[in-house]
């Protein structure tokens, strides 16, 4: 018999004896030698985890799916870590994230006021945008009936309704000068990324650009309605991120170029990601225009990369409180059974050096603004001092 013939009988006659003991091994680990063992097998604490969702699977008494139950491992995997900016999604969860916010009225941001609810904002496109509506104004009355002295979820829900349907609105642009009546139909407004607006102080015409978060694309939004206020006439900008929780790293640094020409926006270093220094990308909005952002205990992360690259660049004024003090960078990372990790993976530091954390993920001083604003900041208050600042700062 040729050679390359009995060997191939050789392996023939091995092979089911190699099958049975690999499937014997399998079971019996603890039999391998110690090489083998660390190579072939899997990690012994992650067998214990398999073995636990397999055995409370099988064995508890009321049903449970082992989905349910490795949801829960993940969940509490990244909850031991005690970072409070680290998250595990579900996959339900997780579809819900990249599902952009919508909600059913007519597209306004209102604060409670004396007279009824104060108009902060008016999300472009919207019905309130369409009747005229502008920041500034107050709503008096709905559908005939004061809401003076109301609550603001009271005055809130007599707006509110199904799309389609029509709501009467009675709005006063100074208090005792009479108010006009003003009809829109209701409608499904997605959340704006951005809203724009120009407000007049003091003779001088200001824009204020309103940021909601750092999604895919917001630079391009924020450009447009910059450069859409200094058409009108606007002689400088505010740039309000208040409650602005951040977003993508790279739109902060995009959002920052529309106002910084040149320079570091932010440098990033990680435990596993090499140290990584983002600069301005160049075709800054020309000329140079006056501008104030405008920040509150809700401005974090990506918020706070942009407002302290204008602060440290001389770009900005910073007006309003203390920032969050986020110091830290989060990466999503989508597993395969559709739900994701958002875990921290990195620091980040501003143009001078300082990190706003602190110390890791620990909450820290944030930036602090150049005109603190007592009280009142999330309200009218904040923008009347930052558009005050804005205008003497033009003057």
């Amino acid at each position: 018999m040729p050679a390359r013939r009995r060997l191939i009988f050789a392996l023939a006659a091995l092979l089911p004896i190699l099958l049975v003991g690999g499937v014997w091994l399998g079971g019996h680990p603890e039999d391998l030698p110690s090489f083998a063992r660390s190579a072939l097998v899997a990690h012994g604490e992650t067998r214990a985890v398999d073995e636990a969702i397999e055995q409370i699977a099988g064995d508890y008494y009321r049903p449970v799916t082992p989905s349910k139950l490795a949801d829960s491992s993940i969940a509490g995997a990244v909850a031991s870590l005690d970072d409070r900016f680290s998250h595990y999604l579900s996959p339900r969860e997780f579809r819900a994230f990249d599902t952009p916010p919508s909600f059913t009225g007519i597209g306004v941001q209102v604060q409670a006021s004396k007279r009824g609810l104060s108009i902060e904002r008016v999300f472009d496109s919207s019905p309130a945008a369409r009747a005229g509506l502008q920041a500034g104004e107050a709503i008096v009355a709905v559908n005939g009936r004061s809401i003076a002295g109301m609550s603001q979820e009271a005055s809130r829900a007599l707006i509110v309704g199904p799309p389609g349907t029509e709501v009467t609105l009675s709005i006063e642009r100074h208090a005792g000068r009479g108010a006009r009546s003003v009809k829109l139909t209701r409608a499904t407004i997605s959340e704006p990324v951005v809203a724009s607006a120009t407000r007049t102080v003091r003779g001088t015409k200001l824009g204020v650009v309103a940021l909601a978060t750092f999604s895919f694309g917001a630079h391009g939004e924020v450009r447009e309605a910059v450069e859409q206020e200094l058409r009108a006439g606007a002689r400088g900008i505010v740039l309000d991120l208040r409650g602005n929780g951040g977003g993508l790293v790279e739109e902060a640094q995009q959002v920052a170029s529309i106002f910084v020409e040149r320079g570091v926006i932010v440098t990033t270093r990680g435990r596993t990601q090499p140290t990584q220094t983002l600069s301005a990308v160049g075709d800054a909005i020309e000329p140079r225009f006056q501008m104030v952002v405008l920040v509150d205990g809700n401005t974090a992360s990506a918020s706070e990369i942009v407002t302290a690259a204008l602060q440290d660049h001389h770009r900005a004024t910073v007006v309003g409180a203390h920032t969050f003090g986020k110091g830290v960078f989060q990466e999503e990372m989508p597993l395969s059974n559709g739900g994701a990790l958002d875990i921290t993976v990195g620091e980040y530091f501003t143009p001078s050096g300082r990190n706003l954390g602190g110390g890791g993920i620990k909450q820290g001083a944030g930036v602090t603004p150049e005109v603190p604003v007592a009280h009142g900041v999330e309200g009218g208050q904040g923008l009347a001092v930052a558009l005050d600042t804005l205008a003497a700062e033009v003057k």
